[in-house]
């Protein structure tokens, strides 16, 4: 088989895959979906940046657990 004829499957493939993703188990979710307003958009960033500073404190505290508390012993 050659790289041309791969090359239509896999892209008959994708095509397939695509046509039926709106009829699958996704098209719920899809239909539901909807664009979030200026306020939830804000609302999602200050959560998740609260979040990622969170989680960044924490590891640099076990950093510095790691790095200095052998050293006191």
């Amino acid at each position: 088989m050659d790289i041309v004829q791969k090359s239509w499957e896999l892209q008959t493939k994708i095509e397939n895959w695509y046509r039926s993703f709106g009829r699958g188990k996704y098209s719920r979710i899809l239909k539901m979906a909807r664009k979030p307003s200026h306020d939830e958009y804000v609302k999602i960033l200050e959560i998740s940046g609260a979040g990622l500073l969170l989680i960044g404190f924490l590891g640099f505290f076990i950093y510095l657990l790691w790095k200095y508390v052998p050293t006191l012993f």
